[in-house]
């Protein structure tokens, strides 16, 4: 058994994510890279044990989602999640895409602002985490596929939601038919994600992205993120009615933060909103 088999056959449960804390980003990898950090059955459930971690620490601000190796993740383990677990019948199966398509709705309504950093493969069910995550940068050498027509099946596990949602009609039709790979700049041109980069500029440029996060008042990142994916689905009126209750129930609970950030513009003349944020530490919040 040469090394690469020798690493997938032993690596433990608690393995297959890694973390580290660097100035309050928490930097989460896929860790199986002699996998191209497939997701299987031990991946999701460690995966929703390392949200659980991060979720309310105060250590954390802004976490960010990448891959070991080469790939960030091409998609469910065809051999651990859908083989092995079909042979144990529709109780199994169940079991497992509550696993991977919880921490994916989790993540979709994560506490801290979530972004990809896409710095290899990115395939099928590898899109369920890209859109779950706020923001998303790519290198430019990345490549993205629905491979799923390739094998006989459609793009599940919502990555034919995902086409859907960030593409033009044409262009998920295109994309989810035909199984062709696109690269990170393809992506970035198309809205998968946000920008693509070289891959050795692509962690300085994510960093720099954090770093401004984390000077945003955090219960204002959290209402507006969920306002962002909520609205999609409402009409013009319901989205208003909603915003408007979703602001009084922000300032409501973080009424001193937006005290601070209108007396910094217009007492103090500290700042201007539309170049940089408040001062945040000025009314001493315990959750930076």
């Amino acid at each position: 058994m040469n090394s690469a088999n020798t690493a997938a056959a032993e690596r433990a449960e608690a393995d297959t994510v890694s973390y580290s804390l660097i100035d309050r980003i928490a930097w989460v990898k896929f860790n199986r890279p002699e996998k191209r950090n497939c997701m299987s059955p031990k991946l999701n459930r460690q995966m929703s044990r390392v949200l659980d971690e991060l979720e309310h620490s105060p250590d954390v601000g802004v976490l960010v989602l990448t891959g070991e190796g080469t790939a960030w993740s091409a998609g469910m383990d065809l051999k651990e999640y859908f083989r092995e677990v079909e042979q144990q019948g529709l109780g199994a199966i169940r079991a497992a895409q509550r696993e991977s398509y919880g921490w994916w709705r989790r993540l979709r309504w994560y506490q801290k602002p979530t972004i990809a950093m896409v710095n290899g493969w990115c395939f099928g069910g590898g899109y369920g985490p890209l859109f779950a995550c706020d923001l998303a940068f790519a290198a430019h050498e990345a490549q993205f596929g629905l491979s799923e027509i390739n094998w006989g099946i459609l793009p599940g596990g919502g990555a034919t939601k995902v086409a859907r949602e960030l593409l033009s009609f044409r262009r998920a039709m295109y994309h989810s038919l035909m199984g062709e790979n696109i690269d990170g700049r393809t992506a970035a041109e198309w809205g998968l994600v946000n920008e693509a980069l070289p891959l050795e500029k692509l962690k300085d440029r994510v960093e720099e992205v954090a770093r401004t996060l984390l000077k945003k008042n955090p219960v204002a990142l959290k209402a507006t993120k969920d306002a962002i994916r909520r609205v999609g689905e409402m009409t013009y009126d319901n989205a208003e009615d909603f915003l408007v209750r979703a602001q009084e129930a922000a300032n409501f609970y973080d009424n001193e933060g937006r005290k601070q950030g209108i007396k910094q513009f217009i007492d103090d003349k500290a700042y201007k909103p539309g170049l940089a944020a408040y001062d945040k530490s000025a009314h001493g919040r315990k959750d930076e």
